[in-house]
């Protein structure tokens, strides 16, 4: 499947256990988690759809091979040769919704931007990306709520559909990391803006630093759309600032004041400049981003080394520009 472009999600062996560093307060009471459950449900389910709708044993041409797994009849995968993580042809992905930028900019199918989040490229690609949201999201939503969460993830995804079609015009791109990466990108922003409450700052922000590199590094390899991950990082990184503030005086004293007392919670200044500042880079970056993509513009001309964020090619592969 070489014109599949997919989203290799963050590990979460490297990204999701060290989850406790960054919260201070275990004493808050917990949201229930349902909604990041209920995405992983869906993006299953869209899977299985996506292979009934492949029917590999009745459209499969032959040219790869045969289809593999055909016990599971309509549902069986690709040939390994045409797809190794065992899914559908590109042909389905595209017509289920997989980001094309012709199709989106000429035949005004913006809805693409969307709906290739709830796709992925084979069972390899779908595993691997809802191990790392269940990790990663069910955290996230025990402390701050699925409305915040589910904000994130979304918009995080929807920005990494438009910087990925800004700069790749010739593949179809499915998959969920551009949202995951949103939700990292969070907690980084998150852990830099409520620095205060936090015990083990230093070392949080460390491994948090070391877990998003390692999983970028990841997206240079071919096939792998690191300007969707990049997008989505840079989206919930914003988002962290103005969704997931914490009142700073007050939420750190609790423990420590009298039970009749009453302290008023606040947020720091520099709290509010960052509200700001990443409110205003985020309406920013979409507006011109949207604006560049369906007037036509391709990201590469107005910069010409960018594509090296996506794919570097050694002696061992090549990469498609």
């Amino acid at each position: 499947m070489s014109s599949d472009v997919g989203r290799g999600g963050p590990d979460p062996k490297r990204g999701t256990h060290r989850a406790a560093y960054y919260y201070a307060d275990g004493s808050d009471k917990l949201w229930t988690s349902w909604l990041v459950p209920v995405i992983v449900v869906a993006n299953v389910a869209v899977f299985v759809v996506t292979m009934y709708v492949n029917d590999c044993p009745k459209k499969n041409t032959g040219v790869y091979g045969g289809c593999v797994a055909r016990f599971l009849g309509r549902l069986s995968f690709q040939p390994l040769r045409e797809n190794p993580l065992f899914g559908p042809s590109s042909s389905t992905l595209d017509s289920m919704g997989g980001l094309e930028w012709y199709k989106i900019v000429h035949q005004h199918q913006g809805w693409r931007l969307v709906s290739c989040i709830w796709l992925h490229a084979g069972v390899i690609h779908v595993l691997a990306n809802m191990l790392s949201l269940v990790f990663i999201g069910i955290r996230l939503e025990q402390q701050f709520g699925f409305v915040r969460v589910g904000l994130i993830y979304l918009l995080s995804g929807f920005g990494g559909s438009i910087l990925s079609s800004l700069f790749i015009r010739n593949s179809i791109s499915v998959g969920a990391s551009g949202a995951l990466f949103g939700l990292l990108g969070a907690m980084l922003s998150e852990l830099l803006t409520n620095w205060t409450i936090y015990t083990n700052k230093v070392a949080a922000l460390l491994t948090l630093i070391i877990v998003i590199a390692i999983n970028l590094a990841v997206g240079i390899l071919p096939h792998v759309d690191n300007f969707a991950h990049i997008g989505g990082f840079l989206t919930g990184f914003l988002l962290g600032f103005i969704l997931l503030v914490r009142p700073q005086f007050g939420y750190v004293r609790r423990k420590h004041r009298p039970a009749n007392s009453q302290i008023r919670s606040k947020h720091t200044a520099f709290q509010y400049a960052f509200w700001l500042i990443a409110l205003l880079l985020l309406v920013a970056g979409f507006a011109v981003g949207l604006t560049m993509l369906f007037k036509g513009e391709n990201g590469n001309e107005h910069c010409s080394w960018c594509h090296y964020l996506s794919c570097v090619p050694t002696s061992s592969w090549k990469c498609n520009v």
